[in-house]
């Protein structure tokens, strides 16, 4: 390793700076909305430099999608419960419970604004969606390995995860426990 070059510390300033900046366009995207705000406020709110964003995101397009995308994947991890259903539930009630929290509004409409606003935010969207049908897709491999009949990844998205996500941006919620695991239970 060069001398002169400092090691990263991923859990140092540079960590935080990324938390802050994070925070910020959350916090904008819930007050002002997509595409009401520039980098320099952002910067203004985290505390930072505009050159620091720009320098790590390049433009704030760049850094909406990280943010998007980082708490996006960041929720609901996908739960090795022992059995499908069980998976199932936990994984919809954590997702529930992250898209009901404080942010979880602002950035599923961050994710919806940047999947309709040009190549780059289209790309964005291709690679949420990607990522969440990879982890999907490995609880029901996980699932049919323990001779479980598991439905498709489109299946969850489309009888779990959509309904919990259109309530949630027409202001239809709460998502009680009641009616998450009756969404699971149609679905199986």
């Amino acid at each position: 390793m060069n001398e002169r070059q400092p090691a990263r510390r991923p859990g140092g300033r540079s960590a935080r700076v990324a938390a802050e900046v994070h925070q910020a366009v959350t916090d904008l995207i819930s007050e002002r909305g997509y595409g009401n705000f520039t980098v320099g406020e952002v910067a203004a709110r985290a505390g930072v430099a505009d050159s620091s964003i720009y320098r790590r995101w390049g433009s704030l397009e760049r850094l909406l999608t990280d943010v998007a995308l980082t708490r996006l994947n960041a929720q609901s991890p996908m739960p090795d419960t022992g059995s499908l259903a069980g998976d199932l539930r936990t994984y919809a009630a954590n997702v529930a419970r992250e898209i009901t929290g404080p942010d979880g509004l602002a950035v599923v409409r961050l994710a919806v604004a940047l999947s309709n606003n040009g190549p780059q935010g289209l790309q964005a969207g291709d690679d949420l969606r990607a990522d969440r049908m990879r982890q999907l897709q490995s609880m029901l491999d996980r699932a049919r390995e323990r001779g479980e009949h598991a439905p498709d990844a489109f299946g969850v998205l489309d009888h779990i995860l959509a309904p919990m996500y259109i309530r949630v941006l027409f202001g239809m919620v709460p998502l009680t426990p009641e009616y998450i695991d009756g969404l699971v239970d149609r679905l199986l």
